[in-house]
Parts: structure tokens; sequence; C-alpha cells
């Protein structure tokens, strides 16, 4: 099986590579911006005419939700306009796409964990943009997966940024009523490759680690499991503005992909520690 991979140096390309070396069935193929940009149509037919490939795993996005305000035609020429482009590449050559979106899908006024058939209503562009994204893919056949708070060992993240934080400060407030789930990026990794190898049917799945978490519970973990000494002060998000909104509840259900692979998830906190564990481990 061979599999090609945008977005390469982001936090869930890192781990599909990473997971792929052990996967004796598997061929990964991953590839920086500059190597595949997929609002490109030249390097899109280029790259999947070269390989050939029976899936195509599209990580690559926009994701900067405060700047998104400002940038609306970047965010949806890379989070719509290019996933268009490329499920149609994907299509033309019975290529099996693979889209990864987002919690921000939802508003977060519904208290209960979302499920796939819960009606979407995005508060900020990059939700609308990401929204657009996954319509279009999954209209031309493609499997798509939401997760939800995405950390991992490197790149730029809410783990990362506490850690540095706490460098130069002993206290940190940290908004308490956005409630999630933070899911470990190679947690995340891991599952979507099951699917792949288990040929999941087509069509729209959730992802992300168990349990729920808010920013601060979150924060307050991560202190707890470095053995950090800084006070995190609870706040609400009314006294942190940012130019997106944000959900005020963005759990994802995941009874629909746990129907089709049968293993437990790790509960966040455990996840975690495994993060900060294999951080500690490369530093």
């Amino acid at each position: 099986m061979k599999v090609c991979v945008t977005g390469k140096h982001g936090q869930l390309a890192t781990e599909f590579c990473s997971i792929a070396q052990s996967e004796k069935d598997m061929d990964l193929y991953s590839f920086p911006h500059n190597e595949w940009d997929i609002t490109s149509l030249s390097q899109t037919q280029k790259i999947l005419n070269d390989h050939h490939p029976d899936y195509v795993l599209n990580t690559a996005a926009y994701t900067a939700v405060d700047l998104a305000e400002e940038e609306q035609d970047k965010a949806f020429l890379v989070n719509a306009k290019a996933v268009e482009m490329l499920a149609n590449e994907c299509h033309r050559r019975k290529i099996k796409l693979v889209h990864i979106s987002t919690d921000y899908v939802f508003n977060g006024k519904w208290y209960h964990p979302y499920t796939e058939k819960d009606d979407t209503n995005p508060i900020n562009v990059y939700g609308k943009s990401k929204l657009q994204g996954e319509e279009i893919a999954l209209e031309k056949g493609a499997t798509v997966f939401r997760v939800s708070w995405l950390y991992s060992t490197t790149g730029k993240n809410f783990v990362n940024t506490m850690l540095r934080l706490a460098e130069t400060k002993k206290q940190i407030s940290v908004v308490s009523d956005q409630i999630g789930t933070p899911t470990y990026a190679k947690d995340a990794a891991r599952w979507i490759l099951k699917a792949i190898k288990q040929k999941l049917p087509s069509g729209l799945y959730h992802f992300s680690n168990e349990g729920v978490a808010s920013w601060y519970d979150f924060a307050v973990a991560i202190f707890q499991l470095t053995k950090t000494q800084v006070e995190v002060i609870p706040i609400e998000s009314k006294d942190f503005p940012t130019k997106a909104k944000r959900p005020y509840y963005s759990v994802l259900s995941k009874q629909k992909i746990k129907s089709h692979i049968q293993e437990k998830i790790p509960h966040w906190f455990e996840a975690l520690q495994e993060c900060l564990t294999e951080k500690r481990s490369i530093l």
C-alpha cells in the first residue's frame, strides 16, 4: 500500500511518518509545502502522476485561527478551494483521499458530545473554511476525520506554549470555560492509519482521546506531570479576548469509529503522560 502525505512538517504528518516506519505493508511518502503546495494544481498532478498512491492523507491546512479573521481569502483558498482541487484529482485517479478537519465546525452551544450527524454551525472563519473543505471532500467520496485540540512533542501547540511560558512566568492565566478533549497527534495518527489498513468505509468520523477537559484543566495537568512550579489562574473567555470566537463546548463523540475499530482509545491524561515522557527522551 502506497500513501502520500501533505504537510510534512505538521504535527500529524510527523507522527504518520514515524509510525509508518514500522509498517511493513505500507510505503509512506511525505511532502513539505515547498514540494507539494496543495493550492498548486501542477504540483498536485505531478505528485499523483509520479507516485500513483493508493491513499492521499491531507494534513495540510491553514490553522491560524485568529489570523484567519483577517486573511479570509487565504484560509478558504487552503482549507476549501485547494481541498476541492485535491479531491477532484484523487477522484479522477480512483485514489482514496483521507482529509483532516476540526471540532471548530461546531458552535459549541449544545452540551453533549457531538456526533457526525449533529448540525454544524462554525462561529469563526477558520471553522467555516474547514467545514466547506470537508463537505467538498465528502462529496467526492473521501474519508474525513474531525480531530480536536491537537498537540505533540514538537511544533506549535498548547503543551509547548505552556512549557515555554513557564520558563519566564510564575503565574499563567488560562481560560476555564472552553471545554473539549486534548488529543495527542500520535494517537490520532495511529487510529487513522488503522482505519486505512482496515479499509474503513468512506465518510465522516470523529477522533480524539477520551475524557473531557477545559484549557485550564489541560494546563494544570501539563505542569503537574512535568513538576513545573507555576500557578495556573482560571479565567473566563471574556477576560482573554481573541479575534476569533471559540466554541465553549466541542467534545467529539467517537462511537462511530469505535464501532469499526474496537480498541481502547487512551484517556487524554494518559496520552499527555506518554507525550511528555517522549518529549523528555528527545531533549
